[in-house]
């Protein structure tokens, strides 16, 4: 490759003369870095030949967009680097783009490696959630759109094939099955319940229905159930008929579905109010994997087109690519593709006049971007500056909506409560708001008492009731997190980020410190940062509720008269107690002689009610 540029370390850059600069550009393809007067890049564009592209800034300045034209009036100076092909200029450029984050150029935030859903390759296989490179010993679903649709197909797969989700320290140190088997969701492998040949037998049906082969993993378990009822094992054919039966409704469910079992992503753009919105839905093996919207930044005044192809350029580079890609813009794609078949060794199609289902999915793909950019005007504006400062400030990825936070109040340990408040939707939920009354541990143990309301929020959900939050924040420090990372371990779900909200060493706002499951040092954000912010008005919304929760149940606690427990005080006798001696605590302070003043209170009766209150 050859490199012609101004020397970025001199102090001061010589006048910048776009036509003896462009004057010695080459004919060739490559990049060029377009540099403001403090060296900094301002833009970053590929060219088939430099020389035109580069000369087309400065020679039509009357054509360009008015965000253009302001960019050019910037530019002090040039960096070109020569490539081999269109191809090599189109790599070159992604790298720089994302290495660079140059202000005019439209950038699309996708750092985080797509999900996928994971067969360990044990003689038990897990089922799991994976992110990250993957290892040939194990089989992979995927990749998903988004974590969301991992665990919904991790949930799916629980309740039709049974199949283990625990980490392989529980497994390996279980005597005894866990909640999962006793909910029938997991047919108990770590104690031996399940022959290896049997649960080899749901794995393969799993994997078929994961490859889009549904009509064979039904004949299998129609097989089985068949096998089953010969040998008059009623209750394992009753067992496979309900599986058979999961499967049936899971298939009728399927919104984006194809018998041809095709692997496709469905790439939709709209635009409106000034806001431009990529939808992608992917689909493997005929089966949907989930959508997502993209919002670029510095895409204002930028035509759709432009959009589109950096989209594709930074979304595709690098990464597993389907066959198919369906379109609902023209672009300019012949670099990107023969990148793209250099990188796979597949031939990519895309598609922009789709028909018949390929057409019904990209209609779908364009609803789901038209409603995204819907939503992101109606948000409220703070709010989503504080989600996106906390996604930013977490590394959480941009699929962070729904948070959900813990938070336990007691007084001494009398009529422990425990919280859960929710955050969706740019806003609090007060109708998914729960108050938890914990019942069976010891006074005043706050880790007991969060592993409890954990097991009792997520075990609805791992039964298929609710909905799974993207973040968990927990209000507490490292031994609550602990306990809650806990449960969640066993439950299948430690994959769902969690987070401690500790108060700092003064316990004044501002100070908090966030505590990680897996992490051993604590992270501490600036005071006015706005993902602190909503950490702290979600926090707070879960204590007040927990607090309230508590104040009830001790008022409720104390209102109920202990008077309703001994034999022989009926309603009227109680009544006459309480307003002789003005509540509970007055019966309680009144010796047995004043007790017995009161009408219908014998001697005995005096008695027994001063030792039971005493």
């Amino acid at each position: 490759m050859n490199k012609s540029d101004p020397d970025s370390s001199q102090a001061q850059r010589p006048r910048f003369d776009p036509a003896e600069v462009v004057a010695n550009l080459p004919h060739l393809p490559g990049v060029y870095r377009m540099l403001n007067a403090a060296s900094e890049v301002l833009y970053v564009g590929k060219a088939r030949d430099l020389k035109k592209r580069v000369a087309s800034y400065f020679q039509k300045t009357g054509s360009l967009a008015p965000r253009i034209q302001l960019m050019v009036g910037q530019v002090q100076g040039l960096e070109t680097t020569v490539a081999r092909s269109e191809a090599e200029a189109l790599l070159l450029e992604n790298n720089f783009i994302k290495s660079l984050n140059p202000r005019y150029n439209i950038l699309y935030r996708d750092d985080k490696s797509y999900p996928y859903l994971v067969l360990t390759g044990h003689r038990f296989p897990r089922l799991g959630f994976h992110r990250g490179s993957l290892d040939k010993t194990n089989h992979y679903f995927g990749p998903f759109s988004n974590a969301g649709a991992v665990r919904e197909s991790i949930r799916l797969m629980q309740k039709i094939f049974r199949l283990r989700t625990c980490e392989d320290t529980v497994f390996a140190n279980r005597s005894r099955p866990c909640l999962l088997y006793q909910i029938k969701r997991c047919t108990g492998p770590c104690a031996n319940l399940v022959d290896e040949s049997t649960y080899a037998e749901d794995v393969r049906s799993a994997e078929l229905f994961l490859q889009g082969r549904e009509d064979e993993a039904v004949s299998r378990l129609e097989e089985r159930m068949r096998r089953a009822a010969d040998q008059q094992a009623y209750e394992q054919a009753a067992a496979y008929r309900d599986q058979i039966r999961s499967l049936s409704k899971v298939r009728e469910t399927q919104f984006v579905s194809s018998s041809h079992g095709v692997d496709a992503d469905i790439v939709a753009l709209a635009s409106s109010g000034g806001l431009i919105c990529v939808n992608l839905v992917v689909v493997r093996a005929g089966q949907h994997r989930g959508d997502k919207s993209f919002f670029p930044q510095n895409a204002r005044d930028q035509d759709e087109q432009s959009a589109m192809e950096a989209f594709l350029e930074q979304h595709y580079v690098g990464r597993d690519v389907p066959p198919a890609i369906i379109l609902n813009r023209p672009v300019d794609s012949g670099a990107l593709e023969e990148l793209l078949l250099q990188q796979s060794g597949v031939k990519v199609q895309f598609n922009t006049n789709p028909a018949g289902e390929r057409k019904v999915w990209l209609r779908m793909a364009e609803k789901n971007a038209e409603l995204a950019i819907a939503q992101r005007i109606a948000a409220h504006a703070t709010q989503e500056a504080r989600l996106t400062a906390l996604q930013q400030a977490l590394n959480l990825g941009d699929n962070i909506q729904r948070i959900e936070c813990f938070d336990i109040s007691h007084t001494m340990g009398e009529a422990t409560v425990a919280s859960c408040v929710v955050y969706d939707h740019a806003s609090m939920q007060p109708g998914e708001y729960r108050t938890y009354n914990i019942a069976g541990i010891e006074p005043g143990d706050d880790y007991a008492a969060m592993r409890q309301v954990l097991d009792r929020r997520y075990r609805k959900i791992v039964e298929g009731e609710g909905k799974l939050p993207d973040l968990i924040l927990i209000d507490g420090g490292k031994g609550q997190v602990s306990a809650a990372y806990q449960v969640l371990g066993e439950l299948g779900l430690s994959d769902l980020p969690m987070i401690g909200v500790a108060k700092g060493e003064e316990r004044k706002a501002g100070l908090e410190q966030l505590i990680f499951p897996e992490r051993s040092e604590p992270l501490r954000l600036p005071a006015d940062n706005p993902g602190l912010h909503l950490i702290q008005q979600i926090r707070d919304e879960a204590h007040r509720f927990a607090i309230s929760g508590h104040r009830n149940r001790r008022a409720k606690s104390r209102n109920r008269s202990t008077l309703e427990e001994i034999s022989g005080v009926g309603a009227k006798r109680r009544q006459r107690l309480l307003s002789r001696f003005g509540g509970l605590k007055g019966v309680a302070s009144a010796s047995i002689e004043e007790l017995t003043q009161v009408e219908g209170i014998s001697r005995e009766l005096a008695e027994k009610i001063y030792q039971q209150l005493h």
